[in-house]
């Protein structure tokens, strides 16, 4: 991975790099949306991730290349978001930016190089990964100090403010905090973050629907603040809460007068995600695999039928996987509305068995599904 990175900067800048940093895409194992409601959330990073080198210039020029992608170039002294072709730069630009809010000191710019083994828009989170390489590899290039805590948060402001996706500490979270063969749990309300060993025996796969997602521009917005819309609602009734987190199923359904059926169905989804990552957080401690995957199957009805954030293309996807004696249980991964699905497995869950859920996705949605069998790995690092 870091040599064909290193190939890349050579090729396009004559040099060689000074810094580079690895960061791993996520799978979001449930908790969905929950995130910036203040909620529960559990993710793994994955063994795929972008990989970042960087070498300091002698001028203000930012220069950005990437495998398959028109080289960028941008001024370190007018950080504004660009448009276009040129957008895909804005993550690492948004990095810049709250890097040097926070006290980096960075008086010349960069070149920069990205190589990705991750696929795109499959709710794997490479913005995300995108975002923790840049900040690792400068804060080491530019003498820059914080923890892992403090790049996700620097990482989510800077595609909250700067890019414009109105994302929890989910992404950024689980890509710092990973660690192989091992979930990462996150209190987002007060950013606490914890790891829990996966079971012995246990599989991720994940089945790309190429049904392609774009989140800035999708209905992720919408939830966002019919989310915080019901929030208002019902803190008429319970002054207390200050997120969808801190109520139950069974206060928001007390209201479903005064929500409607809509903001009801939002909510509902919220806490009963919350729910739902503390039930599998205890079915985990008690070895209880099968009452992982009910949740899980849970969860993604509730996406379906509360959230309306999956699609039909993930919904035959799960219903392919439901097939499959080997499938502890199965739903979407990430921000919906297209991407990916992730089944959790036996390990007997092998390519035959996921060559023939792909077959029966084909056959209902004329599209193919691109199947990728990852393992939890480590978080975002120097190289």
């Amino acid at each position: 991975m870091s040599a064909s990175t290193i190939t890349l900067f050579q090729e396009n800048y004559g040099t060689t790099p000074e810094q580079m940093a690895f960061a791993p895409g996520r799978i979001e194992f449930i908790g969905n949306h929950t995130d910036y409601n203040g909620g529960l959330v559990m993710g793994a990073a994955v063994t795929e991730g972008i990989t970042l080198a960087v070498r300091r210039r002698e001028d203000q020029q930012l220069r950005f290349i990437s495998d398959g992608l028109e080289g960028v170039a941008a001024d370190l002294e007018n950080l504004t978001p660009l448009s276009g072709s040129a957008s895909w730069v804005n993550y690492p630009l948004g990095v810049i930016k709250i890097l040097r809010e926070c006290g980096m000191s960075m008086s010349v710019g960069c070149d920069i190089a990205i190589t990705s083994t991750l696929p795109t828009g499959a709710g794997m989170s490479s913005s995300a990964a995108f975002e923790l390489s840049t900040a690792y590899a400068l804060a080491a290039l530019y003498g820059f100090k914080s923890d892992s805590a403090g790049f996700a948060g620097i990482c989510r402001q800077a595609e909250n403010e700067f890019v414009g996706m109105p994302c929890g500490i989910l992404d950024q979270g689980v890509s710092a905090f990973g660690k192989k063969n091992s979930l990462v749990s996150i209190n987002c309300a007060s950013e606490v973050y914890r790891t829990q060993a996966m079971p012995e025996g246990t599989h991720f796969w994940i089945f790309d629907s190429n049904e392609k997602h774009a989140l800035v521009d999708s209905a992720y917005a919408d939830r966002h603040r019919e989310c915080h819309q019901a929030l208002a609602v019902l803190q008429k009734a319970l002054p207390d809460a200050k997120t969808l987190s801190d109520l139950t199923c069974e206060q928001v359904k007390a209201h479903a007068a005064d929500l409607g059926d809509l903001l009801t169905r939002r909510a509902l989804h919220i806490t009963g995600e919350n729910a739902r990552v503390r039930s599998v957080e205890a079915a985990l401690e008690q070895g209880d695999l099968p009452g992982v995957g009910a949740a899980l199957y849970a969860s993604h009805k509730s996406s379906r039928v509360n959230f309306e954030n999956s699609t039909a293309a993930l919904d035959a996807l799960v219903a392919a996987l439901a097939q499959q004696p080997a499938v502890y249980g199965a739903r979407l991964t990430g921000g919906g509305f297209g991407g990916a699905v992730m089944a959790f497995t036996r390990a007997d869950f092998d390519a035959d068995a996921a060559a023939m859920v792909a077959a029966a996705y084909q056959a209902q949605c004329s599209r193919e599904a691109t199947v990728i069998h990852t393992q939890a790995g480590e978080g975002a690092h120097l190289l």
